[in-house]
């Protein structure tokens, strides 16, 4: 059935796609058949770089933030580090507007980072804390799970602020 699949898919990529389909037909017909689906359907998780859009998991007005910039690192930021970003949804009475330029740390990635114990950790979504200039939060209230590799990067705040450490 998978093997029918691919077959019959290959055949379509290649009469849609005209030039492109015989690339798309060598990925989708393997020995196993379903190998390279599962591998095209997969979603690549890589660094918070810019133009990432997050999701703000703190009471302080701000619903999406999209980075503007990584504030360590050339490839971009990973659990624990800040970012410039710019608030693109936010709630009308909240602290900051749309539009309004703000620091944040990251507190869940979709990358996997691997822990001293040699178990990884990794998330389903990139949320992030809204900070001030000198790393104080500006919510009062961090809503989800926070990973305790905070706590080596100095926001010892954020913990105390979070719900479920994990």
């Amino acid at each position: 059935m998978a093997v029918n699949f691919a077959s019959k898919c290959s055949r379509a990529g290649s009469s849609l796609l005209g030039g492109l389909g015989n690339n798309l037909s060598a990925l989708l017909s393997t020995q196993h058949g379903t190998t390279s689906y599962n591998y095209l359907s997969q979603q690549v998780r890589t660094f918070i770089q810019m133009r990432t859009v997050l999701k703000v998991v703190d009471n302080s007005g701000a619903k999406k933030v999209m980075c503007i910039q990584a504030l360590k690192g050339k490839k971009g930021a990973r659990l624990g580090d800040t970012i410039i970003a710019s608030v693109k949804e936010a709630y009308p009475n909240g602290k900051v507007k749309k539009g309004k330029v703000v620091y944040g740390v990251v507190v869940r990635a979709a990358m996997q980072r691997g822990r001293c114990d040699g178990s990884e950790v990794k998330f389903d979504d990139n949320a992030v804390v809204l900070v001030d200039k000198q790393g104080q939060p500006i919510g009062t209230r961090v809503f989800g799970p926070v990973p305790h590799e905070l706590r080596q990067k100095k926001h010892v705040k954020i913990l105390s602020l979070a719900g479920h450490i994990a």
